[in-house]
């Protein structure tokens, strides 16, 4: 057979005890600690770590489009899939993802007008407003959306990590891969599939790097938003950290009980992706962590690497929320009195916006400048979020991680391919 089971789980996850008997969750968390307070105690001195985290983040960078392609490909021509099933889990997902985002936007919505974080602020123009005018251009419409899923080359796409259009692209190798018959079938499976063994080895090497550039990330976070900057604008981050608590409370952890999704055993997966993308800020840095973990937990690799990055483009749980909070907290701060008819339709307009948008730099700051700009809303003040964006960032990522692993172990349930682990015998 030419290619692994299902679901069987990759080998490369970090052993739970590593260096000095410490476990990979442990280096990372001591990362965390250390870079803090470099980032607080030496803010001059943390941009010099800078070039550890950006190592750290292209090195994953650089192994998603042969993981991603390699995983995809086999998984669907590897098990016999025609489009037909590849369409039915896309329907799926597409239902969970709209479900689960719709409830991100009403909780932060409710969030941001009980709280009402913006008021009593001023709003100042410290920023180019001409960049901010810039960024509202970029917004994209629902036709360049489409149109930016289809690649014109393969290997541009994958020069630029554009995810989505590798999924697309792969999905269609795999179909056309999938009706190709003797030898030359059998050629590219084994090639492909030894690509996927290869790049899961690849991720254990360049996770060893981790703590590192995890500690030198937070730590240029910390030195550059400074906690005074944090503290003036403590009302609108602790509205984003208690509104994403409150929809993994009230969204994600009944949508777990509902498919009969083990949680203990699943945040024990999870967890350490989690850590990477809240410290990182970077949902790629966490991508292939994220994938093993799915694997191990039991999801077949055909779900796993088609849900995971379709949901990096379209269940940002975490930014949809932000953005709800975020735009809503302009208006405030400017004093401009919106009906709830119009937050309604911003909302509306944030929801269809914001998808299949990850690739693009600043994303957030893209659709909410758009929004902003639609809405008549003073684009100045972006300048007042900027200031404590990059501590907002680490939680909303982390939280689109969360999402979309949970919706790839959802997707495993509904096809009925979850693999429950085997129960072991217990000790007489």
């Amino acid at each position: 057979m030419v290619h692994q089971a299902a679901g069987s789980a990759p080998a490369t996850l970090p052993a739970k005890k590593g260096f000095l008997g410490i476990g990979f969750t442990g280096w990372i968390i001591i990362s965390m600690i250390i870079g803090i307070l470099i980032g607080w105690l030496a803010p001059d001195f943390a941009p010099n770590l800078k070039p550890f985290a950006n190592i750290f983040l292209r090195m994953i960078k650089s192994l998603i489009v042969p993981l991603l392609f390699s995983t995809l490909v086999v998984g669907i021509a590897g098990h016999g899939d025609d489009m037909k099933k590849v369409g039915k889990l896309a329907l799926r997902s597409i239902i969970d993802f709209a479900i689960v985002t719709t409830l991100a936007l009403a909780i932060g919505l409710v969030a941001v007008n009980w709280v009402k974080p913006g008021v009593g602020l001023q709003i100042s123009a410290s920023g180019s407003s001409e960049e901010f005018q810039a960024l509202a251009a970029k917004t994209p419409t629902f036709a360049s959306v489409l149109e930016h899923t289809v690649p014109q080359s393969f290997f541009e796409a994958a020069a630029q990590n554009e995810v989505l259009q590798i999924v697309f692209f792969a999905i269609i190798f795999a179909v056309a891969l999938a009706r190709v018959e003797g030898p030359s079938k059998k050629f590219m499976l084994d090639w492909l599939q030894s690509l996927s063994d290869i790049m899961f080895k690849f991720v254990g090497i360049v996770m060893t790097f981790a703590p590192i550039g995890i500690g030198a990330a937070i730590g240029v976070t910390v030195g550059k938003s400074g906690l005074d900057v944090m503290l003036n604008l403590a009302k609108l981050v602790g509205t984003l950290y208690v509104s994403l608590i409150v929809f993994v409370v009230i969204v994600l952890v009944p949508v777990a009980l509902i498919m009969r999704i083990d949680l203990r055993r699943f945040w024990s997966l999870v967890k350490e992706p989690w850590m990477i993308a809240f410290s990182t800020a970077s949902s790629e840095a966490a991508f292939p962590q994220a994938m093993q973990a799915m694997e191990k937990f039991g999801v077949p690799r055909r779900i796993v690497s088609f849900v995971l990055p379709t949901g990096y483009s379209f269940n940002l749980d975490g930014s949809t929320l932000y953005l709800a909070i975020a735009s809503v907290f302009v208006a405030q701060a400017a004093g401009i009195d919106m009906p709830l008819s119009q937050q309604l339709l911003m909302m509306l307009t944030l929801m269809l916006t914001s998808k299949g948008v990850a690739a693009v730099p600043r994303a957030s700051l893209v659709i909410l400048s758009g929004a902003l700009a639609q809405f008549g809303l003073p684009l100045e003040g972006i300048a007042v979020i900027l200031g404590v964006d990059a501590i907002m960032d680490m939680a909303r990522t982390s939280v689109n991680l969360l999402g979309n692993c949970l919706a790839t172990a959802v997707m495993g349930r509904w096809e009925g391919e979850l693999q429950e682990p085997a129960v072991e015998p217990v000790a007489a």
